[in-house]
């Protein structure tokens, strides 16, 4: 079962979130990015995420590993998409179960930083006044 994946469609949480049903879990913690209107007071109106599929997902495995071993939690899963988003849409998203909440939510905040630190995923920015850019897609926290 791969805990990271790229997706190249819209995904449904609930299925994910299921995965991470365990009986020594008391604590789930997620995080749900989503493409906004607005970046470095321009407006928005989409964007594009581009993947090196291969390396991204070896490398979002390695992540959610890497946290499997460092925090105190039962498991996670991650998912980012790639291809074309319009405002509103969901972008990212991590789930964490955990004993405890104070693992789930450390847990939580580490992947989704490593994941924009690390996996090759660039962000592709559409803007309202016609111009667009390509972006680190961690930019501004």
């Amino acid at each position: 079962m791969r805990r990271f994946r790229i997706a190249d469609a819209p995904f449904d949480v609930a299925p994910l979130r299921a995965q991470l049903l365990d009986e020594r879990a008391g604590a789930y913690a997620s995080f749900e990015g989503w493409v906004r209107n607005h970046h470095a007071g321009r407006a928005v109106g989409g964007l594009r995420y581009e993947a090196y599929l291969e390396l991204a997902e070896r490398e979002g495995g390695r992540i959610l590993d890497e946290a499997r071993s460092r925090f105190a939690i039962t498991d996670a899963r991650c998912v980012h998409r790639v291809g074309d988003l319009a405002l509103g849409e969901l972008a990212v998203w991590v789930g964490v179960g955990a004993a405890h909440r104070d693992a789930a939510f450390g847990a939580c905040r580490w992947i989704i930083d490593e994941v924009k630190a690390h996996v090759p995923i660039w962000k592709h920015e559409r803007y309202a006044d016609g111009d667009a850019q390509w972006l680190h897609p961690d930019g501004p926290r």
